[in-house]
């Protein structure tokens, strides 16, 4: 029995070893396969994908180490990289927002509105390109890419910054353009209304030197002295000052409560006279000898008052609100 036996069983011993022999040359390219992949993943050797803008990086693929395990897309390493390359597109899309908008606004921000985002996209997709490796080889390409993205969210920052400076700067001195020309347009109506009014008083001073004593005079206006008439005189002598109706209002409710727009009206208490209650009331004679009866020559000086002191009628009733008096 031994003698049939031992044939039978050699030849099952080579059926085995030479299936053996047969798996081995497969079992070693396997293994060499892995080895290279991972020194080439961890040297930074690995073949790229071709040069991508920084706006690109979020279509890189990421599928790291789905291979294995149904379960392997949740482990730290995966998640953290994953996380990184959202990172880094965020990071990437805030790096061309903010040229764009230095672009745009045509503003000098002091420096070069540049970023280099080269470092950042390579990182990005040396562990993109890492996806077929096990999830230990990840934590140090997700660190490179770590590393690139604050490099460039510090660039960000500070164009963002100087941006931001300079959008301030070129609005404060448009500010104060605006308040220059505003402030000679001012200067220029109180000019022209100061000229008007000293016409006026040297019309009527050559007019009562000629005369035995003084006589009312339409002194300019309409020459109606009435309430009614006084307060279109008025209204006629704003644009001089380069008021419109709003600071009419003002002035009638003004004088209103100062004498009623009676031209006459006097303040035996304090010795106020006239339309604009002028204190003493001789006053007006700088604005014509016919000031105790002349609505008009009145009405000049008391303009002239009002925007020397409260720079319009809207002024000076605000502070007659409050005080009582102007």
């Amino acid at each position: 029995m031994r003698s049939d036996s031992t044939p039978s069983s050699n030849r099952r011993d080579r059926r085995l070893a030479s299936r053996r022999a047969r798996r081995r040359p497969a079992l070693t390219a396997g293994v060499l396969a892995v080895g290279v992949i991972a020194t080439a993943a961890l040297t930074g050797t690995a073949p790229l994908a071709s040069a991508a803008s920084p706006a690109d990086l979020s279509s890189a693929s990421f599928r790291l180490a789905s291979y294995s395990t149904p379960a392997a897309s949740a482990v730290p390493e995966t998640v953290a990289a994953r996380a990184a390359v959202a990172s880094a597109d965020t990071t990437a899309q805030a790096a061309a927002s903010v040229q764009n908008d230095i672009a745009a606004s045509g503003l000098d921000i002091g420096q070069p509105a540049t970023i280099d985002t080269a470092a950042l996209t390579a990182a990005t997709q040396r562990l993109a390109a890492a996806e077929s490796l096990p999830a230990t080889f990840l934590p140090e390409l997700t660190d490179e890419v770590t590393t690139a993205a604050s490099t460039v969210d510090q660039r960000v920052a500070q164009l963002r910054g100087s941006l931001d400076a300079a959008i301030a700067k070129k609005q404060a001195e448009e500010a104060a353009e605006k308040a220059r020309q505003e402030a000679e347009a001012a200067a220029k109506a109180k000019a022209e209304a100061e000229a008007a009014a000293a016409a006026r008083e040297s019309s009527s001073s050559s007019s009562s030197s000629s005369a035995p004593a003084p006589a009312v005079s339409s002194g300019g206006g309409s020459g109606d002295n009435s309430p009614g008439g006084a307060q279109a005189t008025a209204r006629g002598m704003l644009a001089g000052y380069g008021w419109g109706d709003d600071q009419f209002s003002c002035l009638v409710s003004l004088w209103n409560r100062e004498s009623g727009w009676n031209v006459h009206a006097y303040n035996s208490g304090s010795g106020a006279y006239g339309i604009p209650q002028a204190l003493p009331g001789s006053k007006m004679g700088s604005a014509g000898a016919d000031w105790q009866n002349n609505a008009a020559t009145q009405i000049s000086w008391g303009l002239g008052y009002i925007s020397g002191r409260y720079g319009s009628p809207c002024g000076a009733w605000g502070h007659s609100q409050s005080t009582g008096w102007y």
